[in-house]
C-alpha cells in the first residue's frame, strides 16, 4: 500500500516540495497552438484558430492540448479576442451598469464573497439576469464558440454555466490567495474531512473563467495566477496557509487582457484578483463558473419534507448516540449550499451559506421548537430559489 495520507492536513503540507513545482516552465512545443508564451501562461489568438474549431478533424488535437493545460501544464489558457466583435459586449456592460444600478438601488450595495460592501459591485447570476432583460443580447453573448470549445475541453459536453459579474473599481484592493469552488468554497475544517481523492477530483468538476468586459492593463489589477500550483495536491489544505500564500504574493504573475478576451483556468490554480492601482480604470468582468453535466444526484428528493417529517422524531430521540443522529440526519437534509440563489443566501464570511444539515443540527443543539425549525427551513428553501 502507497505511503500516501488519506486525508491532508497542514503537516501534509510541503512547501518546498510547492516551490519546486511551481519553478517548471512552459515551452512553446507544449502548446503548438499558442500564439504565445508570456510568463508560462500560453495565449491563443481565437481569431486565427476560430475555423479549427469548425473543422472536426482538426478540433480535437486543439480540445486535447487545453485539456492537458489545464491539468498538467501551466493550469490557465488566455483566449486572445475570444470575442472578435466586442459590440455585444458593450451592450451586455450597459445592461450590466442597469443592473448594478437598480440592485445598489433596491439595496444599498452588498458585500461579496472578499470584498466589503462599496469596494466594488458584484451581479449575481448575471447569467440569468442578462437573459431576462435582453435575450437578443444574452444569445449573441453566449454565442460563442471559443467559450463553448473551452469548456467542453475541460468538463466535456453538456456543461452547466452560470456567470457572476464582479466590477472593481480604481482603488478596489487585491484578494488572498485562494483556490475555488467546489473545495475552495469550504471552510478548513470542512475542507479536511474529505478523503484526499476527492481533492484530487474536485477540480474535473469546474471550469472558471473570465470575460474582459474592459481593457485590463496591469494596474487595473488583472488576476494574478501561480502557474502549476493546480498540481500541488494538497493545495486545497495549503492555500489557506501563511507561508504558501507568502510564496504566491512573491512569485504571481499577471497578463494584461484587452477587451474581448478571456481566461481560463483550473478552480485549483492559486489566484486572486488584483488591485486596482489605476485612477480612472473600472475592471469589469465576467466571472464564469462552469460546471460538470455530472454534479447531479440521480433521483429528485424533497429533502425540506424529510426534513420537516424527521425532526420532532430526532429532538425526542434518546436512544441515539450523537454519532448516529449524525448519520440519520446526513440521509435526510441537504448537506451542500448550491446551488442557490446568492442575492438573497449569500456566502457567509467568505464562503458559503448555512446548509439544511447545519439547520437541523444547530436547531437540535438549541432546542427549537417544530413550528421555529419549519419556518427557518422554509425561509432558507425560499432564499435559494431563482
Amino acid at each position: 500500500m502507497q505511503n500516501t495520507p488519506s486525508f491532508f492536513s497542514a503537516d501534509t503540507c510541503d512547501l518546498a516540495e510547492f516551490k519546486q513545482l511551481i519553478a517548471r516552465s512552459t515551452s512553446a512545443d507544449d502548446v503548438p497552438h499558442a500564439a504565445d508564451v508570456q510568463r508560462n501562461i500560453p495565449v491563443y489568438d481565437m481569431s486565427k484558430l476560430r475555423p479549427i474549431l469548425e473543422d472536426a478533424t482538426k478540433r480535437p488535437a486543439l480540445l486535447a492540448e487545453w485539456a492537458w493545460v489545464l491539468m498538467s501544464g501551466p493550469g490557465v489558457v488566455a483566449l486572445h479576442r475570444a470575442y472578435d466583435d466586442t459590440t455585444v459586449l458593450d451592450e451586455a456592460t450597459a445592461i450590466y451598469a442597469k443592473i448594478i444600478a437598480d440592485e445598489k438601488s433596491a439595496s444599498g450595495g452588498a458585500a461579496d464573497h472578499f470584498a466589503a460592501s462599496g469596494a466594488n459591485d458584484r451581479i449575481w447570476n448575471s447569467l440569468q439576469k442578462l437573459c431576462e432583460a435582453a435575450p437578443d443580447v444574452f444569445l449573441r453573448y453566449f454565442a460563442n464558440t471559443s467559450v463553448a470549445a473551452v469548456c467542453e475541453a475541460w468538463l466535456g459536453p453538456n456543461y452547466q454555466m452560470t456567470a457572476q459579474v464582479n466590477l472593481v473599481h480604481p482603488g478596489g484592493a487585491a484578494q488572498l490567495a485562494h483556490r475555488d469552488y467546489h473545495l475552495g468554497f469550504q471552510t478548513a475544517e470542512t475542507s479536511a474531512q474529505y478523503p484526499a481523492h476527492v481533492h484530487d477530483l474536485s477540480p474535473a468538476l469546474t471550469l472558471q473563467g473570465a470575460i474582459a468586459h474592459c481593457d485590463m492593463p496591469i494596474e487595473s489589477g488583472p488576476t494574478k495566477l501561480l502557474p502549476f500550483s493546480q498540481a500541488y495536491r494538497t493545495g486545497y489544505t495549503a492555500w489557506r496557509l501563511d507561508a504558501f500564500r507568502a510564496v504566491f504574493e512573491d512569485t504571481y504573475i499577471q497578463v494584461p487582457l484587452a477587451k474581448g478576451d478571456a481566461v481560463f483556468f483550473n478552480p485549483a490554480l492559486f489566484h486572486a484578483a488584483g488591485a486596482n492601482t489605476s485612477t480612472d480604470i473600472h475592471r469589469m468582468a465576467n466571472l464564469l463558473q462552469v460546471s460538470s453535466a455530472f454534479g447531479r444526484a440521480m433521483e429528485t428528493v424533497d429533502r425540506t419534507k424529510m426534513s420537516k417529517l424527521v425532526y420532532p422524531h430526532a429532538a425526542k430521540s434518546n436512544d441515539l448516540s450523537q454519532s448516529e443522529l449524525r448519520a440519520a440526519i446526513a440521509a435526510t437534509a441537504e448537506g451542500y449550499p448550491f446551488p442557490t440563489n446568492l442575492d438573497r443566501d449569500p456566502p457567509k464570511g467568505g464562503l458559503a451559506p448555512e446548509t439544511q444539515q447545519a439547520l437541523f443540527i444547530r436547531a437540535l443543539s438549541e432546542g427549537m421548537d417544530q413550528a421555529e425549525f419549519n419556518t427557518l427551513l422554509d425561509a432558507m428553501v425560499a432564499n435559494q430559489q431563482s
